[in-house]
This record gives structure tokens, sequence and C-alpha cells, in this order.
């Protein structure tokens, strides 16, 4: 099948590209948002294309897979045909709604010529999807190993633009969560982090890190600390626990589902959490017991293999 399919999120689409099948990723002058092309820090078959806008008038497509509202009109006015009308399509919600569960009409919500499929059983609740036919189809992460050592006594959080994002992802409570733990804060746009938190910097480490060196670093460190209030579930924390990391999450959208009692400690009382990092830096045995248990849950639920099944599966039926 021939899949044309935009660089959105990266991770995502690392493990989407797996499949056995031909991907069609525009690329335009410069690289921008609406034509990266393929990844540079991420390795992606040969399976996958790149295609300008111009071949793509004449390029042969079974599904378009939409992920950002204007892609639609994209679609249309590079190949001159209308996904859901010339072309299969299906559209992959990555995000938890912005605002209150009553108020977030999904764009596609008036149509329903095109599956709407979230990533998480949670998203599909939360947003209003109106006539649009829904389904979940769960994360799926390639196994990067069992590489955590927990060698270093400090907890990692992995986000990016933290200063920006504030609350919604947590920002505000790594001071509190300082105190229990130094912190090594992965994700990009994270320099300066621990100036604006007033943390002194040997509290609040931050890293900019390719992916291909990320999981190592990652892995490292004795604990995952994930005090995201409100997103879809994080790839990260995904990759965390395929790593044999313990977690200690707040208890917010899709965590709970994620993470089983016995992989890490997931609650709403932060003093609760704070103990629980206290706990791991105290005790590596511990750690790497409920580490190995997040690993095996991970391996069970995320797998890359029943993420291409459930997308192969979605694909015959949008295109049969």
């Amino acid at each position: 099948m021939r899949v044309l399919i935009w660089h959105v999120h990266g991770s995502w689409t690392t493990s989407f590209v797996q499949g056995h099948h031909t991907y069609l990723v525009p690329v335009t002058p410069g690289r921008g948002p609406d034509g990266r092309g393929r990844a540079a820090t991420w390795e992606w078959p040969a399976t996958v294309r790149e295609v300008t806008p111009e071949a793509l008038r004449t390029a042969e497509i079974d599904l378009v897979v939409l992920q950002r509202p204007h892609e639609a009109e994209l679609v249309h006015a590079w190949t001159g045909r209308r996904p859901g009308t010339d072309l299969p399509a299906v559209y992959v919600e990555h995000n938890a709604p912005d605002g209150t569960a009553v108020g977030t009409r999904h764009p596609l919500a008036d149509r329903d010529d095109v599956p709407l499929v979230h990533v998480t059983h949670f998203n599909r609740l939360m947003w209003d999807n109106g006539r649009a036919p829904t389904t979940a189809i769960e994360h799926g992460v390639i196994d990067p190993g069992p590489l955590w050592t927990g060698r270093t006594g400090s907890a990692a959080v992995v986000v990016n633009e933290p200063v920006r994002r504030g609350r919604t992802t947590g920002t505000d409570l790594l001071p509190y969560f300082a105190r229990s733990a130094p912190l090594d804060v992965f994700g990009m746009g994270t320099a300066g982090l621990a100036e604006h938190l007033g943390l002194p910097a040997a509290r609040c480490r931050t890293h900019e890190l390719p992916q291909d060196r990320l999981h190592h670093a990652l892995a490292e460190r004795r604990l995952y600390l994930h005090p995201v209030r409100w997103t879809s579930l994080g790839l990260s924390l995904l990759e965390a626990m395929f790593l044999g990391m313990p977690v200690v999450a707040l208890d917010t959208t899709e965590t709970r589902e994620a993470v089983p009692p016995d992989a890490g400690v997931v609650s709403n009382r932060p003093e609760v959490l704070a103990e629980a990092v206290r706990g791991y830096l105290a005790d590596h045995g511990r750690a790497a017991r409920d580490g190995r248990r997040a690993r095996a849950a991970a391996l069970a639920r995320y797998g890359v293999r029943r993420f291409l099944d459930d997308w192969d599966q979605l694909m015959k039926e949008v295109t049969r």
C-alpha cells in the first residue's frame, strides 16, 4: 500500500513506518513544517520516500494519514484529490483536547467520511467526536532494550519547551520534586530552566540530546519522573518503561492505564510521589525490581508489532 503521511511527530512516525508499506513523506524547500521529509535523528527504512508537492500530483496513493486540520486542504492543493472523497483517508489525533470536556469539539466532528484515530482511550473519551467514526490505536514503541543501570542518583524528566508549556507539563512542580532528588530534564527548549524556576543548577540539569543518545542517558538515571498534568500519554514515559526504569507519575490522563501498581508509583498527592522518589534513590534494588516490571508491562501492551497489526487492520477496512 502507498501511504501519504507528513513527518509531524518523529517518535510516533518512526514506529508507524516500520510496517510493510511504502510511505510517501512530503518534502519542500527549506524542509519546513509541511515538508520536513525523512527524519534526521531517527532511523527510517528505505520504504520511506520523500516526495515533492509537484510529484504528488501524479503519484499513486492508496491512503492518506492526516494529522493536522490543514493537511486535508494541502492534499487537495497538491494532488487535486480530496481526502475522504477521492482518496481513502484517516485522521490521527495525537493530543488530548485543550479546554473543558464539554467544549472540545474535534475539527473532524462534522465529517463521517474520514475515521478519527485517537492514540489513547482517554483522548477518545474526552474529545467531542461528533459524527466522525472513531477508534483508538494505542502507541507502539520500538524496543530500545533493557538499558537501565540507575547508576546516577537523580530523577529523569523528559519534556519539550517546559517554560512555555508551564502547568500543562507540570513544570511548576519541579522545584517541589527537586527537594527530594536532583533532576535531569531532557528535551528541546530546556536551556535556562533552572534559572527560570529559581533552582541551583546542581538540582536541575538540562540536556538537549539527539534520539540516538537519549535512551542511554535516561537509562543511567535512577527513576523516571512524569509530572505532567494534561497531555496525551507521552511516548517518553513508555520508552522509559521499555528501558526498565521505575516510574513516579501524576495520576492524570492515561497514565494509570500504562503504569501498573508494581511498576512504580502513580498518585495525585505530591507528598506520596516525593516519598517514592526518595525511596527509589535510597534503594537501588527496589528500583531495579519495579523497573523490570515496568518493562514487562510495556512489552506486553505497547509493542510495535501489535501497533502495526492494529494499523494494518484499520487500513484494510478504510481502503476496502
